[in-house]
């Protein structure tokens, strides 16, 4: 039986479930939070509540913004033309450090992935085909995860997207990315050489 105060335990029970973090972290934690003036331990309460209550997917994208329309669905210099099609916000933020492209995104947040029961219809394929349906997009790039699923979802995409829209250009990203990987991790110089090297699908 613990002898922790209920508070206590409720907070190391909370920091738990967080990735990564198992009962003897959260107790560390949770020690640490307690060894802060209020007023530091407080500020990571208010930056969760923000998460929380502020940010929200971009209507256009499904990219996490404060703003709707995010950032860079807003941007006056982007190039609206061409869409990068990513599976989750991370691997945007990961394309984007690279300062070499300039179109628009649109995030998936997911993949295809039947062992997982993360079909099609859970992800934002329908909205993209909205989007395609403006006419204003002459490019689909493919930047999903050099992936078993990644490949599987990009598939599944270029025969949604080739028969509607024959006129738009399917491309993938150059595989600089070396196959089972994640975007989110490679390198710079590696995404750089992906994004120049795109290859028609």
């Amino acid at each position: 039986m613990s002898n922790y105060t209920q508070s206590i335990q409720t907070l190391m029970n909370e920091l738990a479930t967080l990735p990564g973090i198992g009962m003897r972290s959260a107790e560390r934690i949770a020690f640490h939070l307690l060894k802060q003036s209020p007023e530091q331990a407080l500020k990571l309460a208010d930056a969760i509540r923000d998460v929380k209550t502020r940010i929200r997917y971009c209507s256009v994208c499904f990219n996490l913004t404060e703003d709707d329309p995010c950032a860079i669905c807003a941007g006056p210099t982007r190039d609206q033309s061409v869409v990068c099609v990513v599976e989750q916000p991370k691997d945007l933020l990961a394309l984007e450090s690279t300062g070499l492209y300039n179109g628009v995104y649109h995030v998936l947040l997911g993949r295809i992935a039947p062992l997982e029961e993360s079909h099609p219809s859970d992800l934002t394929i329908e909205a993209l085909m909205k989007r395609l349906e403006s006419g204003q997009i002459r490019e689909v790039i493919m930047g999903t995860n050099p992936t078993v699923d990644g490949d599987g979802t990009a598939l599944f995409i270029q025969n949604a997207v080739a028969p509607r829209f024959p006129e738009i250009r399917v491309t993938r990203l150059a595989r600089g990315l070396p196959a089972g990987s994640n975007i989110e991790y490679a390198n710079k110089n590696i995404l750089a050489d992906a994004i120049s090297g795109r290859q028609k699908m």
